[in-house]
C-alpha cells in the first residue's frame, strides 16, 4: 500500500496579519519579526522530520516560512496553485476602511452556499479549487516523495482542506488556522483518498515561544 504524508502549514505573521488587513494573492508581503520567530520555532520543532520535498506558493512569505528547511538542503518547488485567494479590489483594506464591508458580504455569501461569488477583480473559492487541483495533481504524481511539507495561506488552506477531505466549500471555516499552524494529511494512493491526521497544531509555538 502506497501512501504520502503531507505536513501543511500556514505562513508566519506579516504586518497585514497583525493589523487585520485583507491580504491575498495580490500582496507579496514579508514576514514581520513575529512571523520570523514563528518560522524558526516551527523549524526547530520539526527539523528532524525527514521531508523529501518542500512545496511553497509563489508569494515570498511562504518561502520565508519554510526557509529553515530549504537552507538545510531540502529540495523545494514553487507552485502558483498554492497561492492565496485573490481578494481583488479590497486587498490591503482594514476593518475601518471603505470596502471592508464588501469583503464581509462575500464571506457571508460563501457560508450561504454561493461559492462562485467573488469580489471585483478577485477569485471565487471554486476558481481557487481549479488551480489547486492542478497543483495537487503535480504533487501526487511524485510518488517517490512519501513525506512532504507544504507552506501556503489561510483562506487557500481552508479551500484546499475542504476540497481534499470532501467537505462542502460553504463549510470551509470549520478548518481553523493561525500563523504557522500545522495540519497533517495522509493520501492513500490505492484508495485515492485523503485522511486528516492532525488539525491546527501549534505545539511548536507553545514549546519554543511559550505562547
Amino acid at each position: 500500500m502506497s501512501k504520502k504524508t503531507i505536513y501543511l502549514i500556514r505562513h508566519g505573521e506579516t504586518e497585514y496579519n497583525k493589523s487585520g488587513a485583507v491580504q491575498g494573492r495580490g500582496i507579496n508581503a514579508d514576514l514581520n519579526e513575529t512571523g520570523q520567530m514563528q518560522a524558526r520555532a516551527f523549524y526547530e520543532h520539526y527539523k528532524d522530520i525527514p521531508f523529501q520535498k518542500v512545496y511553497i506558493s509563489t508569494l515570498k512569505r511562504t518561502y520565508q516560512t519554510a526557509y529553515g528547511f530549504i537552507d538545510a538542503g531540502i529540495p523545494y518547488e514553487s507552485l502558483e496553485g498554492l497561492d492565496e485567494i485573490s481578494w481583488g479590489t479590497v486587498e490591503g483594506k482594514t476593518l475601518h476602511e471603505t470596502g471592508y464591508q464588501v469583503f464581509k458580504e462575500v464571506l457571508h455569501s460563501w457560508e450561504s452556499g454561493d461559492t462562485k461569488a467573488k469580489l471585483e477583480g478577485g477569485e471565487s473559492p471554486e476558481e481557487v479549487v481549479v488551480r489547486q487541483k492542478a497543483a495537487f495533481s503535480h504533487i501526487l504524481s511524485h510518488k517517490n516523495e512519501d513525506l512532504i511539507l507544504i507552506t501556503m495561506h489561510g483562506r487557500a488552506m481552508r479551500i484546499l482542506l475542504s476540497h481534499l477531505l470532501g467537505t462542502p466549500l460553504s463549510m470551509m471555516d470549520q478548518y481553523e488556522h493561525s500563523n504557522t499552524c500545522l495540519y497533517i494529511l495522509e493520501y492513500d494512493y490505492d484508495k485515492e483518498a485523503f485522511s486528516l491526521v492532525s488539525a491546527n497544531n501549534t505545539d511548536h509555538l507553545k514549546i519554543h515561544l511559550n505562547l
